[in-house]
């Protein structure tokens, strides 16, 4: 349990950073740049702390396709961008990706 932990930490810190990248306007605005650099920091930090818990392979496709859904989420209900089939199949793709990579290292087919 305390990889996958370390990974949700990475996981969020991410997201908030890339939020942050949004609202920092090209790093023009002071707040949210420092927010990117130490968010983005932790992120890395936290994945290679799970990473003496967790398989490479299963740690970076959580981290990256969680990350990239619930961005994607936030930017609709934040920011008001496109949401459309397009966006929920994509977002299945993603989740769907990581589970059949999880299921196939553990031998279920």
């Amino acid at each position: 349990m305390k990889g996958y932990g370390l990974l949700s930490i990475a996981i969020v810190a991410e997201i908030v950073a890339t939020i942050c990248l949004k609202l920092s306007e090209g790093f023009t605005v002071l707040a949210p740049s420092i927010v990117v650099v130490i968010g983005y920091g932790l992120a890395f930090f936290m994945l290679s702390k799970a990473l003496a818990f967790l398989p490479l392979s299963l740690a970076y496709a959580i981290w990256s396709g969680v990350g990239t859904a619930l961005t994607t989420i936030l930017g609709i209900l934040i920011f008001a961008e496109p949401f459309s089939l397009g966006v929920v199949l994509g977002i299945s793709c993603i989740i769907l990706g990581v589970v059949f990579m999880n299921t196939s290292k553990s031998g279920v087919h």
